[in-house]
């Protein structure tokens, strides 16, 4: 371990799963343990490259000796995805982040229900893992556009529950959320969680809450953009408590640009405020929450923010760095 929030692991199996998307295990270097986890749980990858990329586990909670990763090589990468498929190598050394759980799974709901689209099947993977070894009710439904595009369709079938399949090529055009969703009553017991596409989210939002699904969760692969607020600040003040250290954000310098310039202390990953690594805690202040991470109620309390992207809407802002 090179420091509280870093490991050191290693490459151990790189498999192809499906058309542009490989498996990536890791194991700790040394031999011993990694970690626990939870499911819904992601780590950060820093690559050869050098950039810092999260990843959601798939494997099975339970297991300490090693990380599993499902990587889809995006046609529109910025260089992380494409890096794990071109440059990651069996045995090459890799410093990866502890993990993070921004997607909790809510271990005594009376039924769960994962919604899987494209390669967001890895978070669900974990967590379907997780609800049959609690005994847990639930059931799966996978979206891909192709067969052949979706990963883990054998592992998923091992686990010997109920799952619907939907593959667009086969079925002709994209699967019918409303009723697909609308099979199950509304009850306050049940928990609905989705990873996939933007535009599958979005849908399965709506969908959700005109069924009067109340407990529905989502994990987002791609930020969506956030304007600033009316009342956001164009120019405030910075202190850096821990670090004594004050600043000015100006409109031609934002707060991540400004943060990155001091050296500071902030675990930067997605750079777009859906990671959850630069959460930072606010100590005086009214942030302008930009992000994808936290909650409206998690927002409303003004006890964190994601600096990468988000501003402030008062003159002055104190954060704990």
């Amino acid at each position: 371990m090179s420091n509280a929030t870093s490991l050191q692991a290693w490459v151990h199996t790189l498999r192809f799963e499906a058309d542009d998307i490989i498996s990536v295990e890791l194991r700790p270097v040394d031999g011993a343990s990694f970690p626990a986890f939870e499911a819904g749980s992601h780590i950060d990858l820093h690559l050869p490259n050098g950039m810092v990329r999260s990843y959601s586990l798939c494997n099975d909670c339970r297991e300490n000796h090693r990380y599993v990763l499902g990587v889809l090589k995006d046609r529109a990468s910025r260089g992380g995805s494409r890096c794990v498929h071109e440059q990651l190598r069996v045995g090459m050394r890799l410093t990866i982040g502890v993990p993070r759980n921004n997607f909790p799974l809510h271990e005594d709901a009376s039924h769960s229900v994962l919604v899987a689209g494209g390669i967001g099947v890895t978070p669900l993977l974990c967590m379907a893992r997780r609800l049959q070894a609690l005994g847990r009710s639930f059931e799966f439904l996978y979206f891909a556009r192709s067969r052949k595009s979706a990963a883990f369709i054998a592992e998923i079938e091992a686990l010997g529950v109920t799952v619907t399949w939907h593959f667009d090529d086969e079925r002709g055009g994209p699967p019918d959320l409303n009723a697909l969703l609308g099979r199950r009553p509304a009850s306050a017991s049940e928990h609905y969680y989705a990873c996939g596409p933007a535009v599958m989210l979005d849908n399965f939002e709506k969908t959700c809450e005109s069924l009067g699904h109340a407990n529905a969760h989502i994990e987002r692969f791609a930020a969506v953009e956030v304007a600033a607020s009316a009342d956001a600040k164009q120019a405030y003040t910075v202190e850096l408590r821990r670090s004594a250290k004050t600043f000015e954000v100006t409109p031609d310098k934002t707060l991540h640009q400004c943060l990155i310039d001091l050296r500071a202390n902030v675990p930067f990953s997605c750079e777009e405020g859906i990671c959850g690594s630069c959460e930072t805690r606010v100590l005086e202040g009214e942030p302008d929450h930009r992000d994808s991470v936290l909650t409206p109620a998690e927002q409303a309390t003004n006890r964190s923010m994601m600096v990468c992207v988000s501003g402030c809407k008062s003159a002055r802002l104190v954060l704990d760095l």
